[in-house]
């Protein structure tokens, strides 16, 4: 005849049988001793039922599940515990202190002790021992073979999702992409752990994922996982107090350590060593995608890098006028590096000159700072200057560029100049941007110089090699130009007066100098658009395109007062002023002839004067 307690057990038997088979999610452990504390509790009719899970390394005994909602379940007494590990421990204990009995089974393996299962229930209950002892040993074995499949099915899980994460990660070569799939695996795997990925500031990644920068920083943190990132091996840092565990584990690849991944968990003071192993192996799966990724974003990078340097080049070196080519090179460094300011300088002896096509700000006062910083690293060190968080402004009214990269401009082995580039962000540039500002600035030196160059004998052909006025050949090119191209203009012919006095009293470098001195005085006279010319011997010319006859004979007028005035020794200038409209065909002889004839009547009416010889009419100014 079965007892009232053993009918009840096998009831319990009978629906925690029926339960199992209808369950699915054996790979959690704690859900299962849930379900089974609730089916317990809820055939014994009894308050409360706990599990309480022993660490054997800390020697600690923490719940792992209750059926008290509430969470103020009965706690096991820290001397408990002691005399719990003492050799004449018995595996039941029964305290009736206060208005609940609470039975205390241990439950054990064979050598190991799994930990306790606590039942809390009201006082006119009663339980026989015999009772107690067959759950306690049924509970053991129960908890031991749940535990065995929970296990066996989460690792099945776990590596089933370590091969899925293998293949996703393996199938992409976007750095972001194998990033995601770190947090997204281990958020499957352990929902309720915390993580962030520990990477240097040369990574540029999408802000959504949880990263932080990998620096050497005096805290906790920063020391454990940049411990981890120079061993390449796991950190693991447990605090009871907090009730926590934090580990960093090393994303590793064939060729180096590429990032640590921090795995915070909370409620957890160790870490067992088969969780240590398997997220050992995700970050080294991890590490191998992620250094593939890298290696094939470097590789897509430098042909990428090629073909800009390659057509770069094509560019500059087609013929293109210096400040043609500047303004080329600083908008394709503005759209490669996402630069806010570019500037070119040049090394003129102690002087630094700002080359046209460089951005604006470099015009500025504001500049200033930075431009001697730059100047005076690279002729002191004649290196490059890469600074992620430059501190250089002195003052909040001027722009703070913290990114700064500063490329010396060499020929030939001689220092010719240097390129600077900003960003208002720090770490904005990266390295693999500085190495290639490195090559663009290398291979573009030359066709600078070759610009230059080109333009200096462009300069010299067209210009008088004393006086540095144009040539007359160029002016004869222009004013035909102008002649059907503008509405009118004037021509302007001086002569310098008594000019071989001039030689024979105080010779011919004495003659060149005079004419240098008046060839100034064009030049400080006369606009941009207008075109001074050395004629021949001691005879200049201008032409003022667009200019009247009347504003004309003005110029040649005042020229004639400071020639005057400003040269020494001291002479006078004749000049013959004549003029063209476009309503009259006719060509550049014949504005030639009549400014010739008026400089004649000069030079025959005493000297010193302008003449002016129109259409019709010639006369003294």
């Amino acid at each position: 005849m079965k007892t009232q307690e053993e009918k009840v057990y096998i009831s319990f038997k009978k629906k925690f049988f029926d339960w199992f088979l209808a369950y699915d999610d054996y790979d959690d452990f704690s859900k299962v001793m849930m379900g089974l504390l609730f089916l317990l509790k809820q055939e014994l009719m009894i308050k409360e039922a706990t599990f309480f899970l022993f660490d054997p390394l800390k020697k600690l005994l923490y719940p792992e599940v209750t059926t008290n909602e509430e969470g103020h379940f009965h706690h096991v007494p820290p001397d408990y515990l002691v005399s719990m590990m003492d050799e004449t421990k018995q595996p039941l204990y029964i305290d009736e202190d206060g208005p609940y009995t609470t039975a205390r089974m241990l439950l054990y393996l064979p050598e190991e002790f799994i930990g306790i299962l606590q039942l809390v229930y009201e006082k006119h209950q009663y339980f026989s021992e015999s009772f107690l002892e067959k759950i306690e040993k049924d509970f053991s074995q129960l908890f031991s073979k749940m535990r065995k499949i929970s296990r066996g099915l989460s690792e099945e899980k776990r590596y089933e999702r370590l091969h899925h994460f293998t293949a996703k990660i393996h199938s992409s070569m976007k750095i972001d992409d194998v990033l995601e799939e770190i947090i997204y695996t281990l958020k499957q795997v352990y929902p309720s752990f915390t993580y962030y990925l520990f990477l240097s500031h040369d990574n540029q990644y999408h802000e959504h994922l949880p990263i932080k920068p990998l620096a050497f920083e005096e805290n906790d943190e920063n020391m454990a996982a940049m411990q981890a990132f120079l061993t390449g091996k796991i950190q693991l840092k447990d605090s009871i107090q907090l009730r926590r565990s934090i580990l960093y584990a090393p994303i590793k690849g064939a060729q180096g350590v590429y990032g640590v991944l921090e795995i915070i968990a909370p409620h957890i003071m160790e870490f067992p060593k088969s969780e240590v192993n398997f997220i050992s192996l995700l970050a080294n799966t991890a590490g191998s995608a992620l250094e593939n990724a890298q290696l094939y974003e470097q590789s897509r990078r430098l042909v990428a890098d090629l073909q800009l340097i390659n057509e770069t080049m094509h560019r500059l070196n087609a013929n293109l006028r210096l400040q043609d080519a500047l303004q080329f090179m600083v908008q394709q460094i503005k759209q490669s590096f996402c630069a806010e300011e570019v500037g070119f300088f040049l090394f003129q002896g102690a002087k630094k000159k700002l080359l046209p096509g460089s951005t604006p700000f470099f015009q500025s006062r504001q500049s200033k700072k930075y431009i001697e910083f730059v100047a005076k690293r690279i002729q002191t060190e004649r290196d490059m200057v890469f600074l992620g968080d430059a501190k250089i402004h002195t003052s909040p009214s001027i722009p703070a560029f913290r990114s700064l990269m500063a490329v010396p401009m060499v020929q030939h082995g001689e220092l010719k100049g240097f390129a600077v580039v900003l960003h208002r962000q720090p770490y904005h540039f990266t390295f693999e941007m500085f190495k290639l500002l490195q090559s663009l600035i290398h291979h573009s030196t030359l066709a600078f110089t070759n610009a230059m160059l080109r333009e200096e004998l462009e300069r010299l052909v067209i210009t008088d090699y004393l006086t540095k006025l144009y040539s007359r050949h160029y002016l004869d090119e222009q004013i035909k130009k102008s002649m059907h191209r503008d509405a009118f203009g004037t021509f302007i012919l001086i002569d310098i007066d008594n000019f071989k006095e001039i030689n024979d009293t105080y010779g011919h470098q004495t003659g060149d100098a005079v004419i240098v001195q008046v060839a100034n005085i064009i030049k400080e006279n006369v606009r941009d658009s207008d075109i001074g010319a050395r004629w021949g011997g001691e005879e200049l010319a201008i032409y003022l395109p667009k200019v009247g006859l009347t504003t004309g004979i003005s110029i040649a007028n005042r020229l004639a007062a400071k020639v005057r005035q400003e040269t020494s020794p001291p002479v006078t200038i004749s000049c013959g002023v004549s003029y063209w409209k476009k309503n009259r065909l006719e060509e550049a002889s014949e504005l030639f002839k009549r400014a010739d004839e008026a400089l004649y009547m000069a030079k025959r009416t005493g000297k010193n004067c302008v003449f002016v010889k129109d259409y019709h009419h010639q006369y003294k100014a």
